[in-house]
């Protein structure tokens, strides 16, 4: 790893990496460092993400290691003196999407009315958010950043192999429970059918009542509520982050991800009463567009 330190602190990622590889999941193994330097001598976990190998045949077997791999996650890792998911932090990303999504790709400009219903969608979204209990949050728990190790046989013999190759966690903090959930089964860049994802989510609740916070889990309709809006809170933010890396930063890919992201938040904010304002305001904002296609510069 070459991280500059004038550009990048490559000691986040190796705390969080501590944490992990302490819990035993199959982190990258550190060899050796330099961070006056910035460099880092890191075991190569290979290059084939979930996301390249998923299929409607290997889906059961990879989403369960993976979800094994999330439990022992949210049970076992240390999270003392992790950046706290607050109000602050989810209120931060929702505003990406306005400025973002709206603004910039669709170029509209909110009037009051419109901003009012963001506030009191944006409200809910994130009271659901606090009053879950609390783990360690990787932020990014979807396929492209889980690897399907090479089991070569080799010195690395004793790793865990039934667990996935889990990177770009240096972000981790303490916040939700179902946040890394739903962003493994609602994943922005592979969609599976709903009552398919709602019998996994509720599999991993039945797990969770038997580790450290079983007794703050709530009835499955109550969980899988938390999983919707957290769902919909998380593909609220990417709508505005996957915008702005195509208009702040060049990374024009990302548009084709949009529909995908836009489905899941039409989806979940039209199925809850609460939200189904602005299910209505994004339906007649979005319209017809191919929201593949850049606005106007």
């Amino acid at each position: 790893m070459d991280a500059p330190p004038a550009l990048e602190d490559a000691r986040p990622w190796l705390a969080v990496n501590a944490r992990l590889a302490a819990a035993g999941l199959h982190v990258p193994d550190v060899r050796a460092h330099d961070l006056e330097q910035g460099f880092l001598l890191i075991e190569d976990l290979g290059s084939t993400t979930y996301l390249e190998v998923l299929d409607a045949a290997s889906v059961e077997g990879l989403y369960a290691t993976a979800l094994a791999a999330l439990l022992r996650m949210q049970t076992a890792v240390d999270v003392r003196g992790l950046p706290p998911y607050d109000r602050t932090a989810l209120e931060r990303e929702l505003a990406l999407m306005p400025e973002w999504f709206l603004g910039r790709h669709l170029g509209h400009t909110l009037t009051g009315a419109e901003r009012g219903v963001l506030q009191a969608a944006f409200a809910t979204l994130v009271q659901v958010a606090l009053e879950q209990p609390r783990c360690f949050v990787h932020r990014d728990y979807h396929s492209r950043n889980l690897l399907v190790p090479a089991q070569d046989g080799g010195t690395e013999a004793a790793k865990p192999w039934f667990l996935p190759g889990i990177i770009d966690f240096q972000d981790a903090v303490h916040g939700p429970v179902t946040y890394d959930l739903v962003s493994l089964l609602r994943d922005c860049y592979i969609a599976w059918d709903r009552r398919r994802v709602e019998g996994w989510v509720e599999d991993y609740r039945r797990q969770l009542l038997d580790g450290p916070a079983g007794a703050a889990m709530p009835e499955p309709a109550r969980f899988l509520r938390w999983f919707d809006l957290m769902g919909l809170q998380r593909h609220l933010k990417v709508l505005g982050i996957f915008s702005r890396l195509h208009y702040r930063d060049g990374k024009s890919g990302y548009l084709g991800d949009l529909p995908r992201v836009y489905a899941y938040v039409a989806d979940v904010a039209g199925r809850h009463v609460e939200l189904q304002a602005l299910a209505a305001l994004l339906h007649r904002l979005v319209g017809t567009r191919d929201l593949r296609m850049p606005g106007s510069p």
